[in-house]
C-alpha cells in the first residue's frame, strides 16, 4: 500500500510540474513603448509556454541575443537589454529592452540598369521608408532587393545580377547607407511551344490557344494565362507549363506543355426552386471533345410545372478557340402561362456566333427560325418567323458568386420579315441593366432597370415568347409570375408590346453570410407608351450566401390593384 501511496504522490508532482511549464510566459517590456518592436522581439524569441523555471534560466542570455537581433532589424542598434526569470506557479522570462535612438538612414542609392531601365513596367522600389532622414529597417532593405529580383524573373531578365547590394551602418555615427545597383542584363524571349500528354487535341487548335508567339518578349503572366487558358478551355483534367531558361539556347526559352485528357462526357444533375415556377429540375449532358479539331457537343433540360424545355446544341470553335465559336442549337419548350389556360409550345433552331470583343464585351449573331404554337386569350394560333440577331452583354464584377461592386449590361435586338418566311414584320429589343455597390463592408446598394419594346405590324400574329409581361422575383415583387399584362375583353392576360421594370433595394450585413434587405420595386407590361400605369411593390428580406449565390427570401406587398403580400423565393447571383 505504501508503494501505491509513493507512486499517486509522483503523478501529482509531475502533473504538477507539467502545468507549471504550461503557464510559463514571456513578458517583453519597453520604455517608451513600441508595439513594432515588441513583435519582432516576440516573433524572434519564441513560445516559451513549455519550459519550466530552470529550462527559462538557461535561455536568458540567448533570449537577450535574440531581442538584440530583433532591435536591430528595426535600426535600434544602441538598444539597452536585460533579461531575468521570476519564479513562482507561472514562471516568466522577462526581457526588458530601452531601444535608444534608431539609426538612420544617410545616403541611399537604388537603381536599374541595363535593357530593363526602359520598361516602365519594371519599377525602381521608391517606398518612402527607404528616404534619407527615416529609420532603418533591414526588412525594407531586403523587400527593395525581392521586388527586383521578382521582376527579373517575371520580364526574362535571367542573367541580370547585383554590381552592388550594400547596407552599411555605422552605429557609432547612428547612420547608414543603402546601395542597390542591378544590371539586368538581356531580355530573354519565348522559344517554340512543344505539347506532350494522352490529348487528341490538334497541335494547330493548341497553338491558337497560346497568349504569345515564338520571338515575343518574355513574361511569367503569359506562362500562368497559357496555364489557366489550356485548363479552362474544358478538354483537359491536368495542365503543366514548363518555361525554364536553363536549357535557353540564345536566350530563347523553350516551353513545354503536358496535357492530360478529361474524361470525354459528363452528366450534371441539379435542382432548384423559385416562387416564378416552384421546384425545377435540371440536367445537362456534354461531350467534350469529338475531334482532332476540338468539336464539342451537348444537351440540356430543365423540368418545373408551368415549364418544360429541352435543348441540343453543337459546337465548333473559331480562330480564337477560347472565346469565340459557332453553335448550332435547337430547342423545344413548353410553357403554360401564370395561372390561365394559355400555352404556348416553341421550337426553335439555328446557328449562332458567340465571341468576346477586344473591350470585354461578349457578343452573339444569331439566325433564328422560331415555330410557335400557341394560346393566349382569344388569341390563338401557329406563328413561323426568321429572326437574325444580336446581343451585346457586359459584366464588370470583383465575384462572380457574391459581388460586392459591379455591373451588368445587357442588349438584346431581333427582327423579322414579312414574306422572308416569316408571318409579321417584327423588331424586338430588350435592355437590361444591373449596378450593385457596398459601402464600408456592410451597406449594399442594388440597382436593376429593364426596359423592352417590340414594333410590329400585325400583333396577333406575334406568339407570348415575344410579348411582354411583368410581375414576379425578377421584376416587379409583390405581384405573382407575369401577372402585370393588358388583358383582353374576357380579363385574359395577353402581353404586352412593351415593358418596364425598376429595383433599388439596400442591403445590410448584420453578420458573416448573412443580410437582411428592403427594397422598392416599380414596373408593368403595357401596349401604348402614353402615361402607361406602373405598379409598385415594397418589402423586405433576408439574404443568406451559399457556395452558388445568395439565397433570397422576400415579403412585398404590391400597392397598386392586384397586389397583395406575396412571399418571393429565389437564389443565384446578384449581377
Amino acid at each position: 500500500m505504501k508503494h501505491s501511496g509513493r507512486t499517486s504522490g509522483g503523478l501529482l508532482l509531475a502533473c504538477l510540474a507539467a502545468n507549471a511549464a504550461a503557464q510559463s510566459r514571456l513578458q517583453v517590456e519597453l520604455s517608451p513603448p513600441n508595439p513594432a518592436l515588441r513583435a519582432n522581439i516576440e516573433a524572434y524569441v519564441g513560445n516559451v509556454a513549455d519550459r519550466d523555471e530552470h529550462a527559462l534560466q538557461q535561455l536568458r542570455r540567448i533570449a537577450e541575443a535574440q531581442a538584440r537581433d530583433a532591435v536591430e532589424a528595426l535600426g535600434f542598434y544602441h538598444a539597452v537589454i536585460h533579461a531575468d526569470v521570476r519564479g513562482g506557479a507561472e514562471p516568466a522570462l522577462r526581457v526588458r529592452v530601452q531601444p535608444g535612438e534608431p539609426v538612420r538612414l544617410r545616403e541611399v542609392s537604388v537603381r536599374i540598369d541595363g535593357p530593363a531601365a526602359a520598361m516602365p513596367e519594371f519599377r525602381v522600389p521608391r517606398s518612402p521608408a527607404l528616404a534619407p532622414g527615416m529609420p532603418l529597417n533591414h526588412g525594407h532593405y531586403e523587400d527593395a532587393k525581392r521586388l527586383i529580383l521578382n521582376q527579373a524573373s517575371r520580364f526574362g531578365f535571367f542573367d541580370g545580377h547585383f554590381e552592388q547590394q550594400q547596407l552599411r551602418v555605422d552605429p557609432a555615427a547612428g547612420t547608414a547607407d543603402i546601395a542597390l545597383h542591378y544590371l539586368s542584363g538581356p531580355r530573354y524571349h519565348f522559344g517554340e511551344v512543344a505539347f506532350k500528354g494522352d490529348s487528341i487535341i490538334d497541335t494547330r487548335l493548341l497553338q491558337r490557344m497560346v497568349p504569345f508567339k515564338a520571338g515575343d518578349p518574355y513574361n511569367a503572366d503569359l506562362v500562368a494565362q497559357l496555364n489557366h487558358d489550356l485548363q479552362s478551355s474544358g478538354y483537359f483534367q491536368g495542365v503543366t507549363v514548363e518555361a525554364s531558361p536553363q536549357p535557353a539556347e540564345g536566350q530563347r526559352v523553350p516551353v513545354q506543355v503536358d496535357l492530360a485528357a478529361r474524361a470525354p462526357r459528363t452528366l450534371g444533375l441539379g435542382g432548384g426552386f423559385s416562387t416564378d415556377v416552384g421546384p425545377r429540375l435540371k440536367a445537362n449532358w456534354t461531350r467534350h471533345w469529338v475531334n482532332a479539331q476540338g468539336h464539342s457537343y451537348g444537351a440540356e433540360a430543365e423540368l418545373s410545372a408551368p415549364r418544360q424545355n429541352v435543348g441540343l446544341w453543337y459546337d465548333v470553335p473559331l480562330a480564337s478557340p477560347l472565346t469565340d465559336k459557332l453553335r448550332y442549337a435547337a430547342g423545344y419548350q413548353y410553357e403554360e402561362i401564370a395561372d390561365t389556360d394559355s400555352l404556348s409550345k416553341l421550337l426553335t433552331v439555328g446557328p449562332e456566333w458567340h465571341s468576346k470583343l477586344p473591350g470585354g464585351w461578349q457578343r452573339v449573331i444569331s439566325l433564328k427560325w422560331q415555330r410557335e404554337e400557341y394560346r393566349l386569350g382569344d388569341d390563338a394560333g401557329l406563328s413561323n418567323l426568321v429572326m437574325p440577331g444580336i446581343s451585346y452583354s457586359y459584366l464588370h464584377s470583383d465575384s462572380r458568386v457574391d459581388p460586392n461592386n459591379g455591373y451588368r449590361l445587357q442588349f438584346d435586338a431581333q427582327v423579322a420579315k414579312e414574306g422572308l418566311l416569316s408571318d409579321a414584320n417584327l423588331l424586338h429589343a430588350d435592355v437590361q441593366l444591373r449596378g450593385l455597390t457596398t459601402l464600408f463592408e456592410r451597406h449594399r446598394f442594388l440597382a436593376r432597370l429593364q426596359v423592352g419594346g417590340s414594333a410590329t405590324n400585325g400583333y396577333k400574329a406575334i406568339p407570348p415568347s415575344l410579348r411582354f409581361f411583368a410581375g414576379g422575383d425578377q421584376t416587379v415583387r409583390g405581384y405573382d409570375y407575369q401577372s402585370l399584362s393588358p388583358e383582353n375583353s374576357d380579363g385574359d392576360r395577353i402581353g404586352g408590346r412593351y415593358m418596364v421594370a425598376g429595383t433599388a433595394e439596400y442591403q445590410y450585413s448584420f453578420a458573416p453570410k448573412w443580410r437582411v434587405a428592403t427594397f422598392i420595386d416599380q414596373g408593368n407590361a403595357f401596349n401604348s407608351l402614353d402615361l402607361p400605369s406602373l405598379k409598385t411593390g415594397v418589402g423586405v428580406g433576408l439574404r443568406w450566401v451559399s457556395p452558388v449565390g445568395p439565397i433570397r427570401v422576400d415579403v412585398a406587398r404590391g400597392l397598386d390593384d392586384g397586389g397583395g403580400f406575396r412571399l418571393h423565393f429565389s437564389m443565384g447571383p446578384e449581377l
